[in-house]
């Protein structure tokens, strides 16, 4: 959903339950207490998790949420999490005992995409806030480094506000890679000096354009030729592009919203954010093996696919509401941030 699409979203629904229509059951920081819910099991495959959704929740008087977008790990295994809102923070850092250790940042409105790189005491973040157009580079407790605006280096950009950037990703020689999902579509490469090198993309239905780019990822499976990973959300499919920015292929992913693509071993997850209906909650995780193939989709149906081609997936009707992000700790469990979803913390999948 691009960015002014999600403004009516949210604002329709607002409107709808003033109006007195029945929308679906969402509570405000507590699920309801269900022991068949406590005790779900889900995924396919070698790929199965409990559900934990009591694992993030706080007391919202003292940690209150909005939006909750995407979560990270650092070296010594905290939980990073973007939330927008204007009356929280920014950032929350968890523990994996679900247990929020601090939080800070009040500059970030719109936070959404968040990337961390570096090694130990070196790691920083990147934060991207479509709502304000910038993306900012900071420390781990908070201290903004860099400020990256609507490039000036080409003519995409007009009007500054046009730049909605929704993801970053580094390369391994420190290079960066803006997304700007909800903007112009273009991806734009820095330096490890935040000095410009190239763009490429845009909007378009080509091989070489995006309907929102709403994510992206270095892929370093194959250490010797890394290639950059990106969503093209509106159309249910990733492409795969040369680190300088040359197309190789697209994954057709009928049904599936891809928020942005994580690598974790030689697996792929993702977010499925919506199947079929923005206006029902809805969404399931996503695990591809290593030839781009759904081998699991927690929170949804079995894969299928028929002539080589997925088969659009269902909603089991209960597990998300509208899954942001993933992040996968060291034991292959997943947490899960999720947007507009009336103000829930993250969920945990444990392994099984």
């Amino acid at each position: 959903m691009k960015h002014n699409q999600r403004r009516n979203f949210v604002k329709k629904t607002m409107m709808a339950a003033s109006a007195g229509m029945v929308l679906p059951h969402i509570s405000l920081g507590k699920e309801k207490d269900n022991k068949a819910d406590k005790n779900k099991i889900v995924g396919h495959g070698n790929f199965q998790y409990k559900v934990n959704k009591e694992w993030g929740i706080q007391d919202p008087a003292k940690v209150p949420i909005n939006d909750c977008h995407e979560m990270v790990m650092d070296d010594s295994g905290r939980l990073i999490l973007t939330v927008s809102g204007e009356h929280n923070a920014n950032i929350l850092i968890y523990d994996k005992s679900g247990k929020v250790l601090s939080s800070w940042g009040d500059s970030f409105p719109g936070a959404h995409g968040l990337t961390i790189a570096g090694e130990g005491s070196d790691q920083f973040l990147l934060i991207t806030d479509p709502e304000v157009h910038k993306v900012f580079k900071t420390t781990l407790d908070g201290k903004i480094i860099q400020t990256f605006s609507a490039p000036k280096e080409f003519e995409g950009y007009q009007d500054a506000n046009l730049f909605k950037p929704t993801e970053t990703a580094v390369a391994p020689n420190g290079d960066l890679y803006i997304a700007d999902g909800y903007g112009e579509n273009y991806i734009t490469q820095y330096n490890s000096k935040g000095e410009f090198i190239r763009y490429f993309g845009g909007k378009g239905i080509t091989d070489e354009t995006f309907d929102c780019c709403h994510g992206i990822t270095v892929d370093l499976r194959n250490p010797n030729t890394p290639t950059l990973l990106i969503t093209s959300r509106g159309k249910q499919e990733f492409k795969r592009f040369t680190m300088d920015g040359k197309y190789i292929e697209t994954v057709k992913l009928p049904g599936c919203s891809i928020c942005r693509p994580v690598i974790h071993g030689e697996n792929i997850y993702f977010a499925v954010i919506v199947t079929k209906d923005w206006w029902k909650y809805d969404g399931m995780v996503a695990v591809l093996d290593k030839n781009n193939k759904v081998v699991s989709l927690p929170g949804g149906s079995e894969p299928n696919y028929k002539n080589g081609i997925l088969e659009s997936p269902m909603y089991d009707g209960s597990t998300f509401l509208n899954p942001h992000d993933v992040c996968i700790d060291n034991d292959e469990n997943i947490y899960v941030p999720q947007w507009f979803s009336g103000k829930t913390y993250p969920i945990k999948l444990t392994k099984v």
